[in-house]
Formats: C-alpha cells, sequence, structure tokens
C-alpha cells in the first residue's frame, strides 16, 4: 500500500473513532424501545421492503449540524456528501438543512439489519435507528429428480424451499382424482403401482410469492395382452389381425404361426408396431394361411400373449366344426322338417330303383 493510503485509511479511523467517541454509539447499538425521553436517541418503525426493492433511510436534521453521518453497524455508509461505502447500490438522495437520505438499491438478505442516522449539533449529539426487515420470495432449492422405477418399489419425493418468512411446502399428483397429496416437504409413496405414475408438483408459499416445480415418475410394469378376436377372410381377401399390449417401457412383439415365428415379409406376410399395437397383414390370404396365430408382447419385466384364430367359409371355428358343413346340416334338416312326406317318398323311390337294378 503506498503512503497516500495508509493515510486516507488512518484518516478514516480516526473519522470513525471520532463519531463513536462524540455520540457514544458502540459498534452493535441494540434497538432500544420507542419514545426513550432519557436520552436523544429516537427508534423509528421497521421498514420492511421486499428482496430486489429499493429502501431509503431518511433522517431528520434541523438546529445547527456539525457532522452527520449514516452507519450499518461498524460501517459508515455515508459522512456527509462523502460516500464510504464501496457499495454501488448505496447512494446520496438529500442532504440539506432539513433531512439527510440515502438509498440502498436492489435490497438482498445481508442488508437487513440495524441502521443509524448520527447527528451532532451545535448543542449535542443525537442518534436516529431504523431496523430494516427483508422479505424475500419462495425460491425452491432441493428437489428431487425426475425419477423410472419398478412397480411395487418404495418412492420418496424431497421438496426444501428457502424464503422469509419461511415457505410452506405441500405435493400433489396432477391428475384427474388428485387423491394423492401431502403437506410436507417429503411425500411417501410405499409399493407404487402404475396408476401412481405422473407429474408430482411441489408447492413453496409464503407471504410473498409462490414457487412450483414437477416432478415425473415413471413405473415400469410386465405387459398385460388384450384378448386376440378371430378374423374371418374370403380366400384372396385382405386380413388383419391385429395385437395390443399395455407395458412400460413399450413392449416389442412376435408373431407365431402354430410353434412357427413369424418374421416381417414371411409368405407375403407385414408385421408394423406402432408404440402399444401390432398389426399382422395377409395381402391374398390363401389356404395355408387360415390356422392359429400367437401374439407374445416382452419387455425387460416379463411377457404376455395372446391367440387369435384365421378362419374362411369353409375353415373350422374355434368349436371344431365347418361353419360351411354346419350350414348345409341346417339347411337339409330344415327341408326334411317342412316336407317330411316328400323326403319319404323320395327314399322310398330310390329303394325301388335300387331293386330293379339288381
Amino acid at each position: 500500500m503506498s503512503i497516500r493510503g495508509y493515510f486516507v485509511a488512518f484518516c478514516k479511523c480516526i473519522v470513525l473513532l471520532s463519531l463513536r467517541i462524540l455520540l457514544l454509539l458502540p459498534a452493535g447499538l441494540p434497538v432500544r424501545s420507542q419514545g426513550d425521553s432519557q436520552s436523544d436517541n429516537k427508534v423509528m418503525d421497521n421498514i420492511t421492503v421486499r428482496q430486489g426493492e429499493t429502501v431509503f433511510l431518511r433522517c431528520a436534521q434541523g438546529d445547527v449540524v456539525t457532522h452527520t453521518a449514516w452507519l450499518n453497524r461498524s460501517s459508515i455508509l455515508y459522512a456527509g456528501e462523502d460516500k464510504w461505502s464501496v457499495d454501488p447500490r448505496v447512494s446520496l438522495v438529500t442532504l440539506n438543512q432539513e433531512e439527510f437520505t440515502i438509498k440502498i438499491e436492489n435490497v438482498d438478505m445481508t442488508d437487513e439489519g440495524q441502521y443509524v442516522c448520527a447527528v451532532q449539533t451545535s448543542s449535542r449529539p443525537r442518534t436516529t435507528s431504523v431496523h430494516i426487515l427483508v422479505q424475500v420470495p419462495p425460491k425452491i432449492i432441493n428437489l428431487s429428480r425426475d425419477i423410472v422405477v419398478n412397480e411395487g418399489a418404495n418412492v420418496t419425493l424431497m421438496c426444501q424451499a428457502s424464503g422469509k418468512p419461511e415457505p410452506s411446502t405441500s405435493w400433489k399428483l396432477i391428475s384427474s382424482s388428485g387423491d394423492l397429496a401431502s403437506d410436507d416437504e417429503y411425500l411417501e409413496i410405499p409399493s407404487i403401482s402404475r396408476q401412481r405414475a405422473g407429474t408430482y408438483e411441489c408447492t413453496a408459499v409464503n407471504d410473498i410469492d409462490t414457487d412450483v416445480q414437477t416432478v415425473d415418475i415413471t413405473v415400469n410394469y410386465a405387459p398385460t395382452v388384450s384378448e386376440g378376436r378371430d378374423v374371418g377372410v374370403t380366400l384372396g381377401q385382405r386380413g388383419v389381425l391385429e395385437c395390443e399390449a399395455d407395458a412400460v417401457p413399450e413392449a416389442d412383439f412376435e408373431w407365431y404361426k402354430d410353434d412357427r415365428r413369424i418374421f416381417n415379409g414371411f409368405d407375403g406376410m407385414e408385421i408394423i408396431n406402432t408404440g402399444s399395437l401390432s398389426k399382422l397383414t395377409f395381402f391374398n390370404v390363401s389356404d395355408g394361411d387360415y390356422g392359429n396365430y400367437t401374439c407374445v408382447a416382452i419387455n425387460k419385466l416379463g411377457s404376455s400373449n395372446t391367440s387369435f384364430l384365421l378362419y374362411g367359409d369353409a375353415a373350422e371355428s374355434r368349436d371344431g366344426t365347418s361353419k360351411h358343413k354346419r350350414g348345409e346340416e341346417e339347411q337339409s334338416s330344415h327341408v326334411c322338417t317342412g316336407v317330411h312326406s316328400t323326403c319319404i317318398l323320395v327314399q322310398t323311390c330310390l329303394l325301388f330303383d335300387e331293386a330293379g337294378a339288381t
């Protein structure tokens, strides 16, 4: 440090010491009750300001003022027109025989505390003190990350927030039912089910504002396949078997005819998988295509399957009876029942014809 620097620092120490001795103002002066008639120390009402706002500190002068200063704890902010604070947010607003006002812009929590205006008049010193209270809107500072779990696992979500006044936190599941909630910074979900998957919202609230953040929970589970529907297709026509599976993560699909796996493009068949749906398409159904098919849905947690029957006009249904044959039997029975005598006559004639031939 240069000689000039030492000299400036020495002068400031002398001024600060002089102010303390002159005004009998020790560092960290406690707040006294308002209206202390035994001294010239005046206590103003607390000033409440929100973080980021600007606060004005006003001090009445009067009489013949020889020295005046604004102090924060043990630091001098302004001594008359001379700025001692190195904080660019602090500036002088007014200094005359009526008042001495400074301002602090973009107030933060570090600015909270007691401020003292010290005035030396021609008669005696006096002080005016004021306490600044800084209110801070809530801010979520510690939040669980998005998670992926298997169905049946225990889950704990955490949400911690800062602010002044101290904020309260709560959790809720964003869904149509909205039946899962907690008025705490922790949310416990034992043995989570697939119905509990979704977006969870944490809300932090105080008198100033609200902060909201979300966490996504993905629940993995094994596939469940919808029951297969039999399909009847005429020879030479187009046919489609559809297989749908509910699974997280999405299932992979495999198709089988009897015990033989079918691949895309095999014997003119096409397999298209779209999300939870798989389609097996026949573009020109032949006799060899009729039969039993199986769809298998697989993911890392398990598998599920369902069966289908592709049948045609002369193919058998699941009960093993030919649909074409059943139709002929029903028609023959209907004819013989309606004209019973005719049936007997025809049969008798056939017998005579056979005897004559013999």
